[in-house]
């Protein structure tokens, strides 16, 4: 097999858990091969490069087998390679450490558990 559907390949390598996930994320402008924004059906062949960006960070793979079927986790090193810059690795990192949780807004106040945590995290500042 030459070439395969984004949509089906970003599945099939386990990046997004559903087809239709993935399908999405390309709609909306959250998937770019060489840097320009994809349809769900454009077709991509080994060697290129394709960035999906999954807030804060965007991962970037280099296709190294084009699938449509889904495999197995311990086969994935042969479908693509990781060439995620550390970077965004550190961002994620960073995002983690500092503990704010993104608050939907709307979504009511926060739980006794945030608040606590809110106010411990207050109390190191000072």
């Amino acid at each position: 097999m030459e070439e395969a559907r984004i949509d089906k390949w970003l599945w099939a390598a386990r990046i997004f858990k559903t087809r239709t996930l993935a399908a999405d994320a390309c709609k909306n402008g959250r998937v770019t091969i060489e840097g320009v924004n994809v349809k769900p059906s454009r077709m991509v062949k080994v060697g290129e490069t394709v960035s999906v960006r999954k807030p804060p960070i965007t991962y970037s793979f280099r296709i190294l087998k084009t699938i449509e079927q889904r495999v197995g986790a311990k086969f994935l090193p042969e479908i693509y390679e990781n060439v995620t810059a550390p970077e965004q690795y550190e961002l994620l990192e960073m995002t983690r450490i500092s503990g704010f949780v993104d608050r939907a807004r709307g979504t009511g106040r926060p739980t006794k558990k945030d608040r606590r945590s809110l106010d411990a995290f207050i109390s190191e500042m000072e």
